[in-house]
């Protein structure tokens, strides 16, 4: 709760339940002045006087009690050892320290009123009610106040606290929902890499090949033509196909399964690569291990394109259910000597590929090799 001592700004709502407080305050005092006259003995006229000046006063302080209630509560209490007709005032006060303070100080507070209590018993006992029965009845109503008024405040403490509660998932959720949409983002440009990669390529190096061998044979360069013609509208389709599927979950992407990797090596065969795939697995490559697999394969093959072209290629899967499935892939140097790689960093493809390695708890490994050419491996676990 809110300890400052300023008083908040008053809306329409505060303005009525202060007034209604004050009146009832009023009413109290007015109605206990009407028993004390209707009494006998009567207190003497001066003490008289002064309590009804003194619960003019009180009342009037409640305007004060949003901005200090406790300092308010105090006062009223201790006019309170002598004042009759300023209960209601006092009963107020201290429901408002209840409601807009600390249980702690709420109970010192409430402590103090029944100390006032015993003072005012002395000072003023009734003559047809024993004092202990006068004090154990105030102390009552005071405790049925004061617990009222707990209550309010420990709603009021769980109400904001399930406020900032809900506050606090909303922010969760929409973090939650960023980060979703950042994966599925990245998981889309990665797709996109790999599939576009795989085809650009191919129409690299048959362009390059019309550029450098203007003068070869009509039928090599139909040729060419027609696997640049046709690796340009398969690089369309897969463009589309990543493309229609952004608005729909991560799992609805375009996938490739073990079973397109013969059509992988072959198109890489057509493009004039030299690409040998041995096989010595056993059992059927489940399908999330396959689109691994494959896209291992295809980042493998892209990356010779680039930096090794003309390199052989060996392509050999090995494995068995319930142990692990092993991909390598090595190229021996290029014409020009490439490895296969510019340089020891490696590049969005690889970082790509070693996420998705990961995400099925395989590792990835890849590095120059003895000969001067490039191996990319993965070991990959195959569950049974």
């Amino acid at each position: 709760m809110d300890e400052s001592t300023t008083a908040p700004r008053r809306g329409p709502h505060d303005w009525l339940v202060d007034a209604c407080l004050f009146l009832v305050a009023v009413l109290s005092g007015l109605i206990l002045a009407g028993l004390r006259l209707d009494t006998s003995p009567r207190p003497p006229k001066w003490l008289f006087d002064l309590d009804q000046v003194t619960a003019v006063v009180g009342c009037a302080a409640l305007w004060l009690r949003r901005g200090r209630p406790t300092e308010l509560a105090v006062v009223l209490i201790v006019l309170s050892t002598f004042s009759e007709l300023i209960t209601g005032a006092v009963l107020i006060a201290l429901f408002t320290v209840a409601v807009h303070r600390p249980p702690r100080t709420t109970m010192i507070v409430s402590v103090a009123g029944l100390v006032a209590g015993v003072v005012y018993v002395l000072l003023r006992p009734e003559p047809d009610m024993p004092r202990l029965a006068l004090w154990v009845m105030g102390g009552a109503i005071q405790g049925a106040v004061v617990g009222w008024g707990l209550y309010v405040h420990h709603r009021r403490k769980l109400a904001a606290a399930m406020r900032e509660r809900a506050a606090r998932m909303e922010t969760e959720a929409r973090l939650r929902a960023e980060q979703a949409g950042q994966e599925a983002r990245t998981a889309i440009a990665r797709e996109i890499h790999d599939v576009l990669g795989h085809r650009l390529s191919l129409l690299s190096v048959h362009a390059g090949a019309l550029e450098y061998h203007p003068d070869a044979p009509s039928e090599e360069i139909a040729h060419a033509a027609r696997v640049i013609r046709q690796s340009a509208h398969q690089a369309l389709q897969d463009l589309r196909e990543v493309i229609g599927v952004l608005r729909a979950p991560v799992g609805e992407l375009p996938q490739p399964t073990y079973a397109d990797l013969r059509q992988l090596v072959a198109e890489s065969d057509r493009a004039g690569m030299r690409v040998t795939m041995v096989e010595e697995h056993t059992g059927t490559v489940p399908d999330r291990l396959g689109r691994t697999t494959y896209r291992i394969v295809q980042e493998a093959l892209t990356n010779v394109r680039r930096h090794a072209r003309g390199a052989p290629v060996r392509v050999s899967i090995a494995g068995a259910p319930g142990a692990e499935l092993v991909v390598e892939i090595v190229n021996d140097a290029g014409p020009a000597g490439a490895a296969g790689f510019s340089g020891a960093r490696p590049g969005r493809g690889l970082i790509g590929l070693a996420e998705r390695v990961a995400l099925v708890e395989g590792r990835l490994e890849y590095g120059p090799t003895t000969s001067g050419g490039w191996r990319l491996g993965a070991r990959l676990p195959w569950p049974e």
